[in-house]
């Protein structure tokens, strides 16, 4: 099962038999909207507060993945979930109202395929049947717990990328119709010093260049193997450093086979400075627009890198830099 030194080889070929995206208004209006299964017209969601929100859009995004395959909650053995709010209370609280077994996990930005590889290890050690994987996050829930309420109007810089309200879900099973996991690199954490929570991109640019680097040296492949590579929420400006990264360790991507989920989510001419990001972010591309690319036939192979910033708002008040991650998932149809 384990393929050199970070990389866990799936010999059963989990399937994940059906998935879900659910967005807000703003991910209505994005380049990917016709791939999400709901779309919020408020941002609220008809709750009190953006946390209770951001609950919901997890919610859905699960019970929408379990209908699709025609099961029920207590089919599931096991809901793994990640996502930005302290103490990962928006996975907590939907752990709750679903009453699902609950495996919680934090790798920020990164939780999504570190949910989809833990989702895949049980399947595979056959300990269990059916798993849901799920990452969420809200803009403004975000925003208020990491740098300024929204009403405050701070003014943000070019670097900046604009958290994703959204929620994905992908259930995961031993046998079925879908996609299949191969195999998952786990990351190694990357901190290259850098501590500006305006700039992510480049701070975890240099950790999904160390995962995609393990990956491939495990597996003793090329990156010509897949159709597409795709990072979490990199930006343009983690997008383009990590292609030079790669360029300068000799590792060659091609350009239409490498791009970022932050890039894709959302229309150039959306307000989203350097492009999209939070736990939603490559859960909802991943989970809609890119399952439903392979299940046509475009993609037949893809390898995403989740990547994640592992700061809070304590450690960078006390002017601590941001440590990052980076996990790799590999699906194939």
């Amino acid at each position: 099962m384990l393929k050199g030194h970070q990389t866990w080889v799936f010999d059963s070929k989990p399937v994940i038999i059906s998935s879900a995206a659910v967005g807000g208004a703003f991910e209505a209006e994005g380049a990917l909207a016709e791939d999400f299964d709901i779309l919020h017209e408020d941002i609220w969601l008809g709750q009190d507060s953006f946390e209770k929100a951001e609950k919901k859009l997890l919610e859905e995004a699960c019970e929408t993945a379990i209908s699709k395959a025609k099961m029920k909650k207590e089919d599931v053995q096991f809901f793994i979930s990640g996502d930005l709010m302290n103490q990962i209370i928006s996975s907590s609280f939907a752990a709750r109202t679903l009453g699902m077994p609950f495996l919680g996990i934090f790798g920020a930005c990164s939780s999504s395929m570190e949910g989809l590889a833990l989702a895949s290890l049980l399947i595979d050690s056959k300990s269990a049947e059916y798993v849901v994987a799920g990452a969420s996050s809200h803009n403004v829930a975000a925003e208020k717990q990491f740098r300024y309420p929204t009403e405050y109007g701070g003014q943000k810089p070019p670097t900046a990328q604009w958290t994703v309200t959204g929620a994905g879900a992908a259930l995961v099973a031993q046998k079925g119709d879908g996609p299949k996991v191969s195999c998952a690199t786990i990351g190694k954490v990357v901190d290259m010093g850098i501590s500006d929570p305006f700039n992510m991109g480049a701070a975890m640019a240099p950790a999904a260049v160390d995962t995609i680097e393990a990956h491939f040296r495990d597996l003793n492949i090329d990156p010509s193997y897949y159709d597409l590579i795709a990072t979490g929420d990199l930006g343009s400006v983690g997008h383009s450093i990590a292609g030079d990264l790669l360029d300068k360790h000799g590792l060659k991507i091609l350009k239409h086979r490498f791009t970022d989920c932050g890039l894709l989510i959302y229309n150039k001419d959306q307000p989203v400075m350097a492009g999209g990001s939070g736990c939603g972010c490559s859960a909802v591309v991943t989970y809609g627009h890119l399952l439903k690319r392979m299940k046509k036939g475009e993609l037949k192979k893809i390898l995403i890198v989740a990547t994640g910033a592992l700061l809070s708002p304590l450690s960078y008040q006390q002017k601590e830099s941001i440590p990052c991650i980076a996990h790799a998932v590999s699906i194939e149809m």
